[in-house]
């Protein structure tokens, strides 16, 4: 493969999705490669992005920082070893990334991104298909944190995604939300597609009913929806988004007392219930004991081993989204399929059109979601 502009050799033409830039034998998109061209020179549909942050994805991170038993310099060697090796940054365990904040340097004169030079983004395309090159060794980062500051260059294809850094917030604000934007878009079209297709039969658990007498329980007045991890990022915007979708009763899920009193505090859930989400049974009962299942529970918790808790919490012909990379989703298929659950299934992509202004209204327009994000950076 040539350089962009070199006359001496066959020049291969850009492929909006990245597919010029795959290094491998195979070929796969850039999200599957196992490395990627970094080089600085872009093709006409691409841009090049002088890197100021980076946001390791949550199960990533995690995943690193127990493997290093918190050692931060451990950390940050390993994450700098894979992107040399790979030519972006894709956590070989979790195989998830994160996304980043900088500035654009160029613009391809075919790009359809609507960028110009010196606009402050933040990439809504994941670190596992953008080439990516470190150049100061990450030097200011000290590997506790999610929140990479750094300095180097990335290049975006034809078809990703970037949004304007908002003028009126801090950037470690936008790139939180940011990062997680793609939660509440889906959790309100999912609300809104219950509402509109509400016409599955509905019935109240017993407020002195045990969860045996009616298993199958669903609320009467719109779509109960339970969020997993109800006091994190992608959680409390998911509550947001249900509320204002119209739905009929929030619950939130959370793992212990400290995470319901800020959850209580926010005002963004109708119901909060203590419950570890790896354990189905306890999760289960938490939601039940609320009145009923959820019809819509959507999962935003970064450790592996909720698929079945999240499965059992949902009421027949409900819907469970998933937005946590730690998920298995061959657990999740035949955990449903051993429980008879008729349930259906959602991968949380992270995009959906206008995903990330809607986040930043969610954030302006709920002071409970502000808190939660303020006090989390």
């Amino acid at each position: 493969m040539s350089a962009p502009g070199t006359d001496s050799e066959t020049r291969l033409a850009s492929d909006p999705t990245g597919l010029h830039r795959v290094l491998d034998d195979a070929v796969v998109l850039p999200q599957a490669a196992q490395r990627l061209d970094t080089r600085r020179e872009i093709w006409p549909d691409e841009v090049r992005v002088r890197v100021e942050t980076l946001n390791l994805d949550a199960a990533s991170f995690r995943q690193l920082e127990g493997k290093h038993g918190g050692d931060g310099d451990a950390v940050r060697r390993e994450v700098l070893q894979i992107i040399a090796q790979r030519g972006k940054m894709q956590n070989p365990v979790t195989g998830s990334g994160g996304m980043l904040v900088g500035t654009v340097e160029e613009v391809g004169p075919e790009s359809a991104l609507g960028l110009a030079v010196g606009d402050r983004v933040a990439t809504l395309v994941s670190l596992t298909l953008t080439p990516l090159v470190i150049e100061d060794d990450l030097a200011r980062w000290d590997g506790h944190g999610e929140q990479v500051p750094a300095d180097g260059y990335a290049i975006l294809f034809g078809r990703s995604i970037a949004a304007k850094i908002p003028d009126d917030l801090p950037t470690t604000l936008s790139l939180a939300v940011m990062d997680v934007c793609g939660a509440p878009a889906l959790t309100r079209r999912v609300v809104e597609e219950s509402l509109r297709f509400g016409d599955k039969p509905r019935t109240e658990v017993p407020p002195d009913a045990s969860f045996g007498d009616n298993p199958h329980a669903r609320a009467p007045h719109g779509p109960v929806v339970a969020v997993i991890g109800g006091a994190g990022k992608s959680g409390s915007l998911s509550l947001a988004a249900a509320r204002d979708a119209g739905c009929g009763r929030t619950v939130g899920v959370v793992p212990n007392d400290e995470e319901a009193a800020l959850l209580r505090g926010s005002g963004l859930a109708d119901d909060v219930v203590v419950a570890d989400a790896r354990d189905p049974i306890a999760l289960r009962d938490a939601v039940a004991s609320t009145g009923s299942l959820a019809d819509v529970t959507v999962v935003c918790v970064d450790v592996p081993g909720c698929e079945g808790g999240a499965i059992l919490a949902t009421a027949d012909r409900g819907t469970v989204v998933f937005f946590s990379m730690a998920t298995s989703f061959s657990a999740a298929a035949l955990g449903a399929e051993g429980l008879a659950a008729d349930v259906t299934m959602l991968v949380g992509n992270g995009y959906a059109p206008g995903h990330a202004a809607y986040a930043m209204h969610l954030l302006r327009a709920h002071d409970g979601v502000r808190r939660l994000f303020d006090r989390r950076l």
